[in-house]
């Protein structure tokens, strides 16, 4: 897997409309392989796809269970992009943190991350 670029410090998010502050700063950019890049596009376009058919299914007034049966297969989709994202995540950025000295911080933001998935 490619590890991420240099990492940047973070940049300042722009100012709000209403004068408030920024809500978080940016995150650096993330390289990834062309591979990768593909393969995340292709499985978004797959449950875009998916969400869509669920959408007809409404509009056709479709059985309740068959609607159910498809959220479903939409939520392990997107179950399993997270997964994928997560686990680039934790071999490219963590790892990269810990070795630039900032694993600590990595760490927690990735564990918040995961306890998200927990709910």
């Amino acid at each position: 897997m490619a590890l991420p670029r240099k990492p940047s410090p973070a940049r300042a998010a722009p100012p709000r409309r209403d004068g408030a502050p920024p809500l978080r700063p940016r995150h650096p950019r993330v390289a990834r392989d062309a591979a990768q890049t593909t393969a995340l596009a292709k499985r978004l376009r797959r449950i875009e796809g998916q969400i869509r058919g669920i959408g007809r299914m409404i509009d056709d007034d479709r059985y309740c269970v068959d609607i159910l049966t498809q959220v479903s297969a939409v939520q392990s989709a997107l179950d399993a992009l997270a997964r994928n994202l997560l686990e680039h995540h934790l071999h490219g950025c963590v790892a990269h943190a810990i070795a630039s000295g900032d694993g600590a911080h990595a760490i927690d933001e990735a564990l918040a991350v995961i306890r998200k998935f927990g709910r």
